[in-house]
């Protein structure tokens, strides 16, 4: 099978339901929601009712045939706005990485608890970052040890940075079970609703996405059963085992999970970047000086092209790299990486371009370009930052470990 960016009318059909959504109760609620720095609930609440926050959709567009369904939806939902658009994708991160890496019995119990009912809302919520382990995931110092006697694993340490951390339902949570094999001796947690010893440290005041709930995350004692192990015990000492008789072992259950998930974030980088073009040409073809549109002057018409093309290109990407996950290709050259790369990128100077051409008005919160640009950094930073992606492009195409 050869990839074609051409959407089946099932996907077109999915586009127009979730832009039809974003439009019609995301984008009128964004600078509201911005504004209080606080989760949308009414919104996500409003998303489940009509299937788009659930289990079952998450399930069907994961496993969608041509793996392009979380990516058009996402970018839908980010067009409307970025803040409200990760409250309502956030668990998406913690529930794809029991996809990805738990067993059958771990997704039966533990999915269904992270999203809820249409009635009763829940959350989830994925925690790897530390306050000295962002990017260098092998400096995690949050510790799992196992209790043989109680068949339990006790967890200590502090998480940051982390997307409804202590407001979430279900945390998965990261940590060593063998420092002295780097990110090799990591393995990922289930830590059930209520478990005590975990609670909500500092909750952090944002630059941007702030209708998304982001906090630390500290474990003190925390005892989850041993079926709480991604991925089960089992097989996490057959990967230590190979480690420690110098095999090859894999690439770590955190790294997977970051792997599947970046398209869908360049993915939630093209919406955001798409809704600055779109709202700098509407104003371009509106706004009038020196007796003409700005949209007649080649300078604006030129950076508008510039924008346009740029967004294609960083969908194009994302919806490769996406395929290439779905169908098992190799991705030789990162090509998971390069789509983040370009589409993270490509949002923050669109929507600095956008402000631009709005001028004084879009320095200012009467129109949204200045929280689209807000909400667009973060893109170059989570999930790897831009150069985190430039050092595994780098590394795919030359071969050699660059450093």
């Amino acid at each position: 099978m050869t990839f074609c960016p051409e959407l089946s009318d099932d996907l077109r059909e999915l586009r127009d339901w979730v832009h039809e959504f974003a439009r019609d109760v995301v984008r009128p609620a964004g600078a509201e929601w911005d504004e209080h720095e606080e989760t949308p609930w009414p919104v996500i609440q409003e998303a489940a009712k009509i299937g788009l926050y659930s289990l079952d959709y998450f399930a069907q567009q994961w496993f969608e045939e041509s793996g392009l369904g979380l990516p058009v939806a996402f970018e839908e939902l980010f067009w409307g706005d970025a803040g409200i658009g990760l409250s309502i994708v956030g668990t998406g991160l913690a529930a794809a990485s029991i996809a990805a890496n738990g067993t059958p019995e771990q997704m039966g119990e533990w999915l269904p608890q992270m999203f809820g009912t249409a009635d009763d809302v829940k959350l989830g919520a994925f925690c790897s970052s530390e306050p000295d382990a962002g990017s260098d995931v092998g400096a995690i110092r949050a510790r799992a040890v196992y209790d043989e006697a109680k068949d339990e694993w006790v967890l200590n340490g502090v998480k940051t940075w982390v997307t409804n951390g202590g407001i979430a339902n279900v945390h998965v949570v990261v940590a060593s079970v063998d420092p002295s094999l780097g990110t090799r001796g990591q393995a990922s947690f289930i830590v059930p609703p209520g478990t005590r010893g975990l609670s909500q440290g500092q909750k952090f005041k944002k630059h941007g996405i702030r209708a998304s709930h982001t906090a630390e995350v500290v474990l003190d004692d925390v005892r989850v059963p041993g079926r709480c192990l991604v991925g089960g015990k089992e097989k996490l000492d057959e990967r230590l085992a190979r480690v420690r008789a110098g095999e090859r072992s894999g690439e770590q259950a955190a790294m997977r999970t970051f792997e599947t998930t970046r398209p869908l974030v360049a993915a939630m980088a093209v919406g955001v970047a798409r809704a600055a073009y779109e709202y700098a040409r509407d104003y371009a073809r509106e706004r009038e000086q020196f007796g003409r549109k700005i949209g007649e002057n080649q300078a604006v018409a030129f950076l508008l092209a510039d924008m346009a093309t740029r967004v294609d290109v960083a969908r194009l990407m994302t919806w490769r790299a996406a395929w290439m996950a779905r169908h098992g290709r190799r991705l030789e050259h990162a090509e998971g990486s390069m789509s983040k790369l370009v589409a993270s990128e490509t949002a923050v100077w669109t929507t600095e371009q956008a402000i631009q051409i709005l001028g004084g008005a879009g320095y200012t919160r009467e129109h949204p370009v200045e929280r689209f640009h807000r909400d667009a950094k973060i893109f170059t930073i989570f999930e790897g930052t831009s150069e985190i992606q430039r050092l595994i492009i780098g590394r795919a195409v030359t071969g050699l470990p660059v450093r």
